[in-house]
């Protein structure tokens, strides 16, 4: 639900927050913060309320307040639902969140659901499935395949990646954090297993004997990439692929929390990072990945691959519940 929409139990305190979005949306901002600071003296357990007065003091450039406004959020929203600890990251008033806030990126997928795919493919030009999509239709097709047997698609959403996956692959999964999102792609019927999970847990206890992992616009909201890359490889099968998108930044650091509470990362620490988890490097590119605010996100589009076992009877074109090839032992008469 939109936090606008999150009653305070208060009538008055309500009335005085939908003027404040109201004045909001005419970017007055101050006025809009001044409305939400009575709308608290009335109920200042609100913890919604708290993250409106620190948005409007932020876009006010009142930086303290926003401080002291997301500090009050946090102590009142223990679960993280309303994304302190990233708010305060961003703002340089706490470390980053060692990896997903879990609650706040479910809480933002399930209000974002159903205006998801229009929102994004209309309003934000959102390119990331199509251009991952021809990233690995041009790596299968320098491998002479057509189509692998098991593709696992992580941060799913409403499918947007899966409908490409499925030409592709004989077995697709997705696992999305929003059970909203999963219920959209669930009646889209693309997938042959869906599941709600955080992407590392899930990773954690899958079986493996994955052909092809793909994360589209998903990592930004993960953090450090380290742990992500550990959870996928050993699920690769020798020669699967792993395809993501990055937001990228040009700094020195290894990557930086944005604003926008998403992750920017650098490309020399990325490649970095993925070889130390054990992974080839097959290509990295630049390009948009959608619009914010007016202006393109620009992003690193990566394609790993798993080493191939010494054996080369493996064949990454197998069925979905086909064995692994295995080398073959020592004959009785050797």
């Amino acid at each position: 639900m939109r936090i606008f929409q999150l009653s305070s139990g208060d009538l008055v305190a309500d009335r005085r927050a939908s003027y404040a979005a109201v004045l909001a949306q005419e970017a007055d901002h101050a006025a809009a913060a001044e409305l939400m600071e009575q709308a608290l003296e009335l109920r200042p357990g609100w913890a919604a309320g708290w993250c409106l007065l620190g948005d409007y003091r932020l876009e006010a450039a009142d930086g303290a307040g926003a401080i002291a406004a997301y500090r009050e959020l946090a102590r009142l929203d223990a679960e993280g639902q309303f994304g302190a600890a990233l708010k305060l990251a961003a703002l340089g008033a706490a470390p980053p969140p060692r990896g997903t806030e879990i609650a706040y990126v479910e809480s933002l997928f399930d209000d974002y659901a159903a205006r998801f795919e229009t929102k994004l493919l209309v309003g934000l030009d959102y390119q990331a499935p199509a251009q991952l999509s021809r990233l690995i239709e041009d790596a299968l097709a320098g491998r002479g395949i057509e189509q692998v047997g098991r593709a696992l698609d992580l941060g799913c959403g409403t499918g947007l990646m899966g409908e490409r996956l499925r030409r592709r692959a004989s077995f697709v999964e997705g696992i999305d954090l929003s059970g909203e999102m999963v219920e959209l792609a669930q009646r889209k019927g693309i997938y042959d297993r869906l599941e709600k999970a955080e992407l590392t847990a899930f990773l954690a206890g899958h079986a493996g004997g994955v052909d092809l992992v793909t994360a589209a616009d998903v990592l930004n909201y993960c953090g450090a990439l380290p742990p992500i890359l550990a959870s996928v490889f050993p699920r690769l099968v020798p020669g699967g692929l792993f395809a993501f998108t990055l937001e990228r930044h040009e700094g020195p650091e290894p990557m930086v929390l944005r604003p926008s509470l998403r992750y920017a990362h650098g490309e020399d620490a990325m490649r970095a990072a993925c070889r130390e988890a054990g992974f080839e490097i097959i290509s990295v590119g630049t390009a948009p990945l959608r619009r914010d605010r007016g202006e393109p996100v620009m992003g690193l589009l990566v394609l790993l691959s798993r080493p191939a076992a010494l054996d080369a009877s493996y064949d990454l074109t197998r069925g979905p519940d086909e064995p692994m090839a295995q080398p073959e032992g020592p004959r009785a008469d050797d």
